[in-house]
């Protein structure tokens, strides 16, 4: 999401409905824009916990449980803007709005249900390198 709260990229692995999934979406929003740079990216949110990290104008979130490793998480979120970086050459909010579909491409190589499937950034560039050059 970015400062202004806009939506640009979500993925859920839990069902919610749409009014709930933006409601879900208006607080997290609240909660990390607010938040000040030398305070921690974990975030207690209802029976959950909310990992975040800021690139520039846009805010990576992940909600997991309470028991997952955030670290882990952190470092995935960086993982998986690495990857836009290379594979869009320095990426911005307008990659993410105007490449959508690439860009869940690239989600879901790097996750799978909400985990981490693939580590590698090189591997990952290579399989989207594969399914840019499909007839």
């Amino acid at each position: 999401m970015n400062r202004q709260g806009k939506t640009r990229l979500s993925k859920w692995y839990t069902p919610y409905d749409d009014v709930e999934k933006r409601k879900l979406s208006n607080e997290i929003h609240k909660i990390v824009n607010s938040r000040e740079t030398k305070f921690t990216n974990f975030v207690e949110f209802r029976t959950h916990r909310i990992i975040y990290r800021r690139y520039a104008g846009l805010f990576f979130c992940m909600c997991v449980d309470p028991t997952d490793n955030e670290l882990f998480c952190l470092e995935a979120i960086h993982l998986f803007v690495e990857v836009l970086d290379a594979y869009f050459g320095n990426v911005c909010e307008l990659d993410l709005v105007f490449n959508f579909y690439k860009v869940y491409a690239i989600l879901d190589e790097v996750f799978l249900a909400g985990e981490l499937m693939e580590p590698s950034k090189h591997i990952i560039l290579q399989r989207m390198d594969f399914l840019d050059n499909l007839p």
